[in-house]
């Protein structure tokens, strides 16, 4: 079974505004509201290509119950933890201004609460898979991802984390299944500018050596890297497509390459899904379904 945490899920309110002005009363020209978070995107991309999961998280308030409410109408499988007290958060996404966005703070999560959540992740047994993916709240510590996978050590369980900065390197000794920083990310990392394909490799080889099995950079309008625990190095350009919605790309590239890997064991096989489902997405208004990855699919395999 593969596992999704969303520590801090959101209402997502996505508008689109003609002729946006400060300072003036702006009307939409269009809205909708979808339950966000990047390990939410995650199991619904993932539902979408047949593969069985159920998303894990927080929620609290109103907000936390409308968003367990459109997960449910999703068809998501999900067991997330009832917060006595605040509001799982409301992020407001401008589609006509790419990037801007304000996002909520969302509940606090005490120390008992999330020990809720890490007696639930000790359940977990071989061969299942679990995705940690996105930033923390501002009251759980900066080790969260790592005592996760220090807790999860030996049981067999396949870890996938994407997320940046120091959250990412404490979990490397942990020798995480798949990792997936963006070029930006990885070379702040290491303080260098990363614009090729070919610039990434020597940094996400450095990744490996400090601990993950496989190490896949997404790239925007660049495509993607893969470089896999068995040393070797995949690159695809990106899809041709127009851009209509980035908000989740990253989550389905990863979504898409773990539903290559459940079902081919096979990393070229993997990488060709992640690159196909995460452009789908990006070609999409909402997350993408499995027939519009098939379709991107056909051009990546045409292309290789």
């Amino acid at each position: 079974m593969v596992y999704t945490v969303t520590f801090n899920p959101s209402l997502d309110y996505i508008v689109s505004v003609e002729d946006f002005q400060l300072g003036k009363t702006n009307r939409t020209a269009k809205e909708q509201m979808l339950p966000g978070g990047k390990g939410i995107n995650v199991s619904t991309v993932l539902k979408n290509l047949g593969i069985s999961n159920t998303a894990l998280g927080f929620c609290a308030g109103f907000t936390g119950e409308e968003i367990k409410r459109r997960v449910e109408e999703m068809g998501l499988a999900s067991d997330f933890i009832d917060l006595p007290n605040g509001y799982s958060r409301i992020n407001v996404k401008m589609k006509d201004f790419d990037g801007t966005e304000i996002n909520g703070q969302g509940p606090d999560i005490s120390p008992e609460e999330t020990e809720r959540l890490l007696r639930k992740l000790d359940s977990l047994k071989e061969e299942d898979v679990l995705v940690l993916a996105g930033s923390i709240p501002r009251t759980m510590p900066d080790s969260i991802y790592s005592d996760i996978l220090k807790r999860l050590d030996g049981k067999g369980v396949l870890t996938v984390v994407d997320a940046t900065g120091e959250l990412l390197l404490h979990v490397l000794e942990y020798r995480p299944f798949l990792i997936k920083p963006n070029n930006h990310e990885l070379g702040e990392i290491f303080q260098v500018k990363l614009e090729s394909r070919e610039d990434v490799v020597p940094y996400a080889r450095k990744m490996q050596e400090k601990g993950a099995r496989n190490v896949l950079v997404s790239m925007a309008g660049q495509g993607a890297v893969l470089l896999d625990e068995k040393g070797q190095v995949h690159m695809l350009p990106a899809p041709k497509g127009k851009l209509v919605n980035a908000v989740g790309a990253g989550d389905s590239m990863v979504a898409g390459f773990l539903a290559g890997w459940l079902t081919k064991k096979d990393y070229e096989y993997a990488f060709r899904m992640g690159i196909s489902a995460g452009s789908a997405s990006a070609f999409s208004e909402n997350l993408a379904t499995k027939e519009e990855v098939e379709e991107v699919f056909r051009q990546v395999s045409q292309s290789a």
